[in-house]
């Protein structure tokens, strides 16, 4: 917080299952289903769902957001 005086914001994002080769061959289909059938939105979520929030979080119109760390899982877990 010491950096908010010279206009510096710091943020982090906490990402759920995203469907990229990696991650999907890292899972067992059991394991994929198990996350889709929990995830309140029932689906995964896919890299630009993570480049749109981190556009949007380098932007000026989020200036008056720091100190935060977003979940990006589709509300699979709840802070």
């Amino acid at each position: 917080m010491e950096f908010g005086s010279h206009g510096i914001t710091v943020n982090a994002y906490a990402p759920g299952v995203i469907e990229t080769p990696m991650m999907f061959g890292a899972l067992p289909t059991e394991m994929r289903a198990s996350f889709k059938a929990n995830t309140p939105l029932k689906t995964f979520g896919v890299p630009t769902d993570i480049a749109d929030f981190v556009s949007f979080i380098a932007s000026k119109e989020s200036k008056f957001i720091t100190g935060q760390t977003i979940s990006i899982n589709g509300g699979l877990f709840f802070d």
